[in-house]
């Protein structure tokens, strides 16, 4: 697809390019007002972008220049949204059967498929009640059920467990990918959170004002982000950043910050040194901090300001110059007090141009 569409002179999307593989799970992934459900719903036939085309495998289905527009229903989509939007006369099982009943599928066929789907979703006891008597988590399973009994060409799904609590939304989480692999059905799913993304999508597409921000593995995005709103948007906890100024010294680079001087990386200094004299913005991740003996050469100090256990690992607080930072520690130490020093994982640094915010660092 390659499309814009814009409501009156302001575009929602803007020139936005991308190809989602078959087979793929491809998630949508910004805040708010990005775009992404409006890319979705040009995807799916609601709305018709002002420019551009879309094809479905060898088949053009919107290209408004030349009079081509196919209607949803002739798309062989299925769609969830964050409402659930069940037939509230008819029961789970005849809520999931009714498309494949006016498809005239065999009897069999259909509940061997209903049954199916809903053993997979854990939906079985639900089968002969109605919704009104289901809480929302059934609800929406029952409706993620319903659009993947008809065997789509493409998933369309948009916030879908936005109304779930937390446990059951894990769930459901893994219990989507594992169907989807399983059908091996193109699914595009829209989200605004980066668990989502991360720990469900094949291919993200990372979205901002309407444009597409970056693509690629969530081990891209998150290993390799190109600018400074996807490295932030990514991540949880998010990414500690300094502003620092590159300094030479002999043959070597170094990011000098009022509380700390780190040398940089000698792979990362052909495109470091560009920027000598220049302030840039340098990027750690919580994880990528080692706690090292106090007062050690090439890391940042500070004093403890918090803690938070996590169980497994625990959240240390601390107070760098004026500026709190968070690192993740996962070692066998259980309390932490005062001077702490980290050293940063040289193969992890992301540094950023202070101007563009975009990425300078291989």
């Amino acid at each position: 697809m390659s499309v814009s569409y814009n409501k009156g002179k302001t575009y929602v999307i803007e020139d936005m390019s991308l190809k989602v593989n078959e087979g793929e799970f491809c998630v949508f992934l910004g805040p708010s007002g990005c775009g992404k459900t409006t890319a979705m719903h040009c995807i799916a036939g609601l709305l018709k972008p002002q420019k551009g085309e879309i094809y479905f495998g060898d088949k053009i289905v919107t290209a408004p220049l030349k009079g081509i527009f196919e209607q949803p229903q002739e798309r062989n989509i299925a769609m969830v949204f964050q409402e659930y939007a069940l037939y509230p006369n008819m029961t789970v099982r005849k809520n999931m059967s009714f498309a494949l009943e006016t498809k005239k599928a065999p009897k069999e066929e259909i509940n061997r498929r209903v049954d199916e789907m809903a053993k997979m979703l854990s939906i079985e006891p639900l089968l002969d009640r109605k919704p009104a008597e289901l809480s929302g988590g059934q609800r929406q399973r029952v409706a993620l059920g319903r659009a993947m009994v008809r065997n789509p060409n493409v998933f369309m799904l948009d916030e879908p467990l936005g109304n779930l609590d937390a446990k059951l939304r894990e769930q459901v989480r893994y219990e989507l990918k594992k169907i989807q692999r399983k059908l091996g059905v193109t699914t595009v799913y829209v989200t605004h959170d980066q668990t989502e993304a991360m720990t469900m999508a094949d291919h993200i597409v990372l979205m901002n004002n309407g444009r597409i921000v970056q693509e690629g593995t969530p081990s891209d995005l998150y290993d390799h982000p190109c600018n400074l709103f996807a490295a932030v948007f990514l991540g949880t906890p998010k990414i500690n950043t300094f502003d620092c100024k590159v300094q030479k010294k002999g043959e070597d680079y170094f990011l000098v910050h009022p509380s700390f001087i780190l040398p940089v990386p000698e792979e990362m200094e052909e495109s470091v040194k560009l920027f000598e004299g220049k302030t840039v913005i340098f990027g750690i991740r919580p994880s990528d901090l080692i706690l090292v003996e106090e007062g050690s050469e090439g890391c940042i100090s500070g004093t403890v300001d918090g803690v938070e256990p996590l169980g497994e690992a625990f959240l240390v607080y601390l107070n760098v110059g004026g500026q709190v930072i968070v690192f993740k520690y996962s070692g066998d130490k259980t309390s932490f007090s005062g001077q702490l020093s980290l050293r940063p994982n040289a193969s992890k640094f992301h540094i950023f141009d202070k101007e563009t915010e975009n990425r300078i660092n291989d």
